[in-house]
């Protein structure tokens, strides 16, 4: 099955693009994970937890980013094992490019399910995919766009008691670490 979709995010292309390789961003984005681990500068490994129609499953799997063009596009492909439940795998190919509002991000995916999965049935599965597609991009825009002004809000706060430029240690960790 295929989708494709974009999204513009209220945020720099370098933001978006720090985001879309952090671990702990893409985790808090991916519905269900609960695990989420770099093991190299292009793979991560992964546990999913995903409730599709009445079968519940932990899925365990790898992540591999390819064909990277930094601050520009990658191809992210995957495969998850659920056990009984059977498997998914999975290749998404994303870019972004400036957008007058932000940052437009395109994607195309396409996905595979066998095992118990597969004798769902297509409508409930391609239905599904669909819902956690859209379920990460929100979380993500939501993430990255969030950020951003939670960042804004303390480096303001600041500004007004210093009468300057906000101290570097007003910013949290992970906005330093993706926005730094």
């Amino acid at each position: 099955m295929q989708m494709q979709g974009q999204r513009i995010i209220n945020a720099s292309r370098e933001a978006v693009w720090r985001a879309l390789n952090d671990p702990a961003v893409l985790k808090a984005c991916i519905p269900g994970c609960d695990e989420m681990e770099k093991t190299s500068s292009t793979t991560f490994e992964a546990s999913v937890v995903q409730k599709v129609g009445p079968m519940k499953a932990r899925f365990r799997g790898s992540v591999e980013l390819t064909d990277i063009v930094r601050a520009e596009r990658y191809t992210i492909s995957g495969e998850g094992k659920g056990g009984a439940a059977g498997f998914a795998k999975g290749r998404a190919f994303v870019n972004i490019v400036d957008d007058e509002d932000g940052t437009l991000l395109i994607y195309e995916a396409e996905f595979k399910v066998g095992g118990k999965l597969a004798q769902l049935g297509g409508r409930l599965i391609k239905g599904f995919a669909r819902k956690l597609t859209d379920d990460f991009f929100t979380r993500f825009q939501k993430v990255v766009e969030g950020q951003l002004a939670e960042a804004a809000g303390d480096n303001a706060t600041a500004n007004e008691q210093t009468g300057g430029d906000a101290p570097e240690k007003t910013k949290k960790g992970w906005f330093k670490r993706l926005f730094g």
